[in-house]
């Protein structure tokens, strides 16, 4: 039985150069072969490859065989940027963490989330705004590592900002938050620059630190901040902060940042079920305290509204490089002076210790019912004429006493 051959297609990067020479987006593409936008992303990527009659519409349509008319959508409010490459979990995080049996059943149908556009805090300066099918282009190997570093930390520490202080209502943890990511992302570049979706690793690591419970110990952490000044702003924010960590990150990251409900449950550690009922869970809450905040939509819209009514600012990126290269220069004295206090503390043990086992000395005790030692006192007149006679006779003795030869 013979196999029919399959339609062949051009390498990943040239599906994208095809694409983007007919002017589509992904989500033209998508809605044209009938699949997800996630998918043709996988594909332009080369993680996976169409098969069957998808595959031969998907190559029709990149050598311009079938027409597509490009459509047009509006951009949604600034808030995040769009979703690029898998979605990659924090380093330091382990397993994921088994959720209750009420996470446990298969996820529900959800509405279809708002594709997110990536903006700039306006105190940044002006930008036109990307729409929906924003992607981080790769960066050029022809880029030094500070220029890489630089161009990566532009394109998402803004709306990385804005992300985390939805995540956690404190404007200052919110920037520390995103300044530690990126300079532990700057301290391992050579493994962040080599990852498929170098955004993903430095949300991930951001979110984790800001969402740390920790926090609560430090003095400066203790005191809550202002909150927003517009009283819509201030209910939505309250509302968010009352959701429980794991359930609000996963709302931030479905309905703010836009990622679908495979990479939202990749990045929180959950299963796609578990995810879903977090979710499902949170825009209940939202709309219990908030009911014209139950559409998906309008929950998108408000929080890239809330996010961009704060005046963030992120550090420079030089800044940020530069305070990393800081604090590893720090813990690495730190560490060398621990250890140089850990070796003389070793050696004056070993020359000061003994050598040999020695028992301790019993200490003194005063023992009682034995009579003292008496001195002898002076002889009586007998006493001296008896040792007198006894000095007089034979120096071996009386005759009696001393055996005689036979």
């Amino acid at each position: 039985m013979t196999r029919t051959p399959e339609t062949p297609l051009p390498s990943p990067q040239e599906r994208r150069r095809l694409r983007e020479a007919q002017s589509l987006s992904q989500a033209d593409v998508a809605a044209a072969v009938g699949v997800t936008r996630a998918t043709v992303r996988s594909w332009e990527n080369g993680r996976t490859t169409p098969r069957g009659t998808t595959r031969d519409a998907y190559a029709r349509l990149l050598t311009g065989a079938e027409e597509v008319t490009p459509r047009q959508e509006t951009p949604a409010p600034a808030l995040v940027g769009a979703a690029t490459g898998p979605v990659r979990t924090s380093p330091d995080r382990a397993e994921p963490t088994p959720e209750p049996p009420s996470e446990t059943p298969p996820a529900p149908e959800l509405a279809p989330q708002p594709e997110p556009a990536l903006g700039r805090d306006p105190a940044l300066g002006p930008k036109p705004e990307l729409g929906p099918d924003a992607e981080l282009e790769p960066l050029s190997p022809s880029l030094t590592p500070d220029q890489a570093f630089d161009a990566l930390y532009a394109f998402c520490a803004p709306a990385l900002v804005r992300q985390t202080y939805l995540l956690t209502g404190r404007r200052e943890l919110a920037r520390e938050s995103v300044e530690r990511a990126f300079q532990l992302a700057w301290h391992r570049w050579p493994e962040v620059a080599m990852d498929r979706d170098p955004a993903g690793w430095v949300r991930a690591t951001a979110y984790e630190f800001a969402l740390s419970p920790w926090h609560r110990l430090r003095p400066r952490h203790r005191n809550p901040e202002p909150p927003p000044a517009a009283p819509a702003d201030r209910a939505l924010l309250d509302v968010l902060l009352q959701l429980p960590p794991v359930y609000r990150r996963t709302l931030l990251l479905y309905d703010g940042v836009g990622l679908n409900l495979p990479e939202t449950a990749a990045e929180t550690e959950a299963s796609t079920p578990a995810a879903a009922n977090r979710l499902l869970h949170a825009r209940e809450a939202v709309a219990t305290r908030l009911p014209e905040l139950a559409e998906p939509k309008e929950l998108h819209r408000r929080l890239a509204e809330v996010a961009s009514a704060e005046r963030l600012r992120a550090a420079k990126p030089t800044t940020v490089r530069w305070g990393g290269e800081q604090r590893a220069r720090h813990w690495t004295r730190a560490a060398i002076a621990f250890t140089v206090v850990l070796i003389g503390a070793t050696t004056l043990t070993l020359r000061t210790a003994p050598d040999h086992y020695e028992p301790p000395l019993a200490p003194g005790a005063t023992v009682h019912g034995v009579p003292p030692r008496v001195a002898p006192g002076p002889l009586s007149a007998e006493e001296l004429a008896l040792r007198a006679k006894l000095k007089g006779e034979m120096v071996s003795g009386p005759e009696r006493l001393v055996p005689e030869a036979g």
